[in-house]
């Protein structure tokens, strides 16, 4: 008996579709992948040891309280609370100062719990209603 071989087709892989599979996926990692870029400010604070100052210039003193509640201080010495406690509050009050009176040193004197985003927002107005000498009031360090 006499068996007769199938013929055999011809097997072609087509590679075209798997390629076009590849760089969908390719593209959809590319699209789909976060690139995070570190922004961070590796900074020492200093510490600061000396003798206090003994003649004391005229200063914009703006006090900011363990809640975060803004106060300016007066030609009195004594701080008024602001009664707009938002940005645009804040904002109005220190553009409603004299104009020499952006010459003089902004002093920020806040509470070590006060929230951060008080102090920062604190920082951002003054620099935007024109002062140029701003700094932060600290406690001399105890050993």
């Amino acid at each position: 008996m006499k068996f007769q071989r199938k013929k055999r087709e011809n097997v072609d892989i087509t590679l075209i579709s798997m390629i076009d599979v590849l760089f969908v996926l390719l593209l959809f990692f590319m699209v789909s992948t976060t690139f995070n870029q570190h922004t961070e400010v590796t900074i020492k604070l200093p510490e600061a040891e000396g003798t206090e100052a003994t003649e004391h210039p005229k200063t914009i003193s703006l006090v900011i309280d363990a809640e975060g509640i803004y106060s300016l201080i007066g030609d009195d010495g004594l701080p008024h609370r602001l009664s707009d406690q938002t940005r645009a509050g804040l904002k109005q009050e220190l553009s409603q100062l004299p104009e020499q009176a952006r010459e003089l040193t902004f002093i920020i004197n806040a509470d070590d719990k006060t929230p951060n985003k008080a102090v920062m927002t604190a920082l951002d107005l003054a620099g935007l209603a024109g002062f140029s000498h701003i700094t932060f009031a600290t406690l001399h360090p105890t050993d």
